[in-house]
């Protein structure tokens, strides 16, 4: 810590440090007095979704993130854009791009199309198309989902151990994504450079800390993710933070009030991650601030500050914590131009009232952010949110839809694909984005529980777009797309049965951008009832509804299936 000292900024870059620096002539001078400036913020764990996540990433200091899996397409060229100067006011990224996953393995859930591999052999090939894509380094997925109580399937500890000696052999770090210890384990004797998560299944054995840094190898703990899927709501504080909350955008508030759905059988013990942080430290294991934002119960930007708490309450001193969001994922992953304060570095810089090193909280009381010596307007960002905020209190007290009172949306025994309010029920694919799946509906001639009617939704799902879809969709506004107030049911509820394979029931309201929520539900060749809460779309109270659409896919390929009493409870 220098105390009392100047920071001189020209052309982006920190041109001069110490009590003798000065301000030349015209120069805007901020002053600092009883606050502490610091480097921006590298959140080593995200997911970038456009422009915005890293603008709001760079409202809370967060100036640079590391993305570890997105669409390489949309990256590259945002990539492009932020080299041109287009958003000055935007956190910087790295990406891992496309991840390496195996078949119906994590990371292929989520409709985007990409490779996949199976054996050692295909190793080096798939790293090199990887890096050609323009992955800066390479992620890989080994978690089976057993600790969640899912049974998903991963790739072998030797395609894993071939996948990373591949990124070595091109000079890449090589991180992985783990669920258990014992992936843990098996990650770093594969010479995994880190691990991206901590595990929740387990206590580590006495010796863990110590077999880490014999290895060599950092850890990406995300406390706040994975305090989410131990189902003990983190970013609920965050929205109880004055400091930080009237900055968070109404879609992110709506996403830090979930947590990830727990599942029968799962091992969830999230007092494993302090004694496995105690005894990383003890080890001195490198430790690097990560979010995984933006999952359920985080948000780019403000979950760095939670994480950095949550990193000092499991035993880091704050200036531990402020370094693992700072100089050390900086050196790890090789950018030297960032992390630290000093002369010839970019100036990526965050001014705060107090003295974090002394009380990590005082992190969250920004006075200013630069990106590459730019002022970031925050103001303008808080207005934003403002007009966001009061634009969804008007929803929250618009009446429901008229004819909704029942909650009945549709039993088809009219013969009718017609609904009791809203719109009849309408064919919606990815067509309107660029895709080419198709869907046809059709009133079959029987219904669940013996009644005389039902609707069939048959098609195919291509995989010509990024986030493909076919299906039936009912907008319950009284307008197509209009959002609709239905806060007063609790849950949506419908029977279906079809071939098996599994579909999706996807969600749209306003507060969502234009990216829709979606849950599971696999209809067999018997009717079935299945029964959704609406919180389980991204934690949503139902009060902007704009549709909901029953659809194939993600899988490729043709599907069939019908769907009857359709009702809100």
């Amino acid at each position: 810590m220098l105390r009392g000292t100047n920071v001189v900024v020209r052309d982006g870059r920190i041109d001069a440090i110490g009590t003798s620096a000065k301000a030349p002539d015209g120069a805007v001078t901020v002053d600092g007095s009883g606050k502490t400036l610091l480097p921006g913020f590298i959140d080593s764990h995200t997911h970038i979704f456009g422009i915005d996540s890293l603008r709001e990433a760079a409202m809370f200091g967060v100036t640079t993130e590391l993305d570890m899996f997105s669409v390489i397409s949309a990256t590259t060229a945002l990539k492009k854009d932020l080299a041109a100067g287009k958003y000055p006011d935007a956190a910087r990224f790295e990406t891992a791009g496309t991840l390496v996953t195996s078949p119906k393995g994590h990371g292929t859930e989520y409709g985007i199309p990409i490779p996949t591999i199976t054996k050692p052999e295909d190793a080096q090939a798939f790293v090199d198309a990887r890096i050609a894509e323009g992955s800066d380094y390479i992620k890989i997925i080994y978690d089976d989902g057993h600790t969640y109580g899912m049974n998903t399937p991963t790739i072998s500890k030797e395609t894993m151990a071939a996948v990373i000696a591949s990124a070595h052999q091109r000079h890449k770090l090589a991180v992985v994504h783990i669920g258990s210890y014992q992936g843990a384990r098996d990650a770093i004797e594969a010479g995994a450079d880190g691990l991206m998560h901590l595990f929740v299944d387990e206590k580590p054995a006495p010796d863990f800390g110590k077999f880490v840094a014999a290895h060599h190898a950092f850890v990406v703990p995300t406390l706040a993710v994975n305090a989410s899927v131990s189902h003990l709501f983190p970013g609920k504080v965050l929205l109880e933070d004055k400091l930080l909350s009237p900055l968070i955008p109404v879609q992110d508030a709506n996403t830090l009030k979930t947590g990830f759905p727990v599942h029968n059988n799962a091992h969830l013990d999230f007092a494993a991650t302090t004694e496995t942080i105690r005894q990383l430290k003890a080890a001195k294991v490198p430790i690097l601030a990560g979010t995984d934002a933006p999952n359920p119960g985080t948000a780019h930007g403000a979950s760095m500050h939670e994480e950095m708490k949550m990193l000092v309450d499991a035993g880091l001193t704050p200036t531990e914590a402020l370094a693992a969001a700072t100089s050390i994922p900086a050196e790890w992953f090789s950018m030297p131009d960032r992390g630290r304060v000093a002369k010839g570095l970019r100036a990526d810089l965050l001014l705060v009232r107090g003295d974090p090193t002394k009380d990590i909280l005082k992190t969250r009381d920004i006075a200013g952010v630069w990106v590459g010596g730019l002022t970031v307007d925050r103001d303008a960002w808080r207005a934003r949110v403002e007009k966001e905020q009061a634009v969804e209190a008007n929803l929250k007290n618009a009446p429901a839809p008229p004819g909704s009172e029942s909650g009945a949306i549709s039993n088809f025994e009219d013969g009718k694909a017609s609904a009791k309010f809203g719109s009849a029920w309408t064919e919606s694919t990815d067509s309107i984005a660029g895709g080419k799946s198709t869907v046809q509906l059709a009133v079959a001639d029987d219904g669940a529980n013996g009644s005389t009617h039902s609707l069939r939704v048959s098609g195919e799902v291509v995989a010509a777009f990024a986030a493909p879809w076919a299906g039936a969709m009912f907008m319950p506004g009284a307008q197509p797309m209009q959002p609709a107030n239905l806060s007063k049911f609790k849950k949506i509820t419908f029977w279906a049965r079809g071939d098996g394979k599994r579909a999706r029931l996807m969600m749209m309201a306003k507060s969502f951008g234009f990216v829709p929520e979606y849950q599971f539900f696999a209809p067999g060749p018997e009717w079935k009832q299945f029964s959704f809460a609406l919180t389980e779309f991204k934690g949503t109270m139902g009060y902007d509804v704009m549709a909901f659409i029953f659809s194939g896919g993600p899988d490729v390929g043709p599907f069939s299936f019908q769907i009857d009493e359709v009702k809100l409870e």
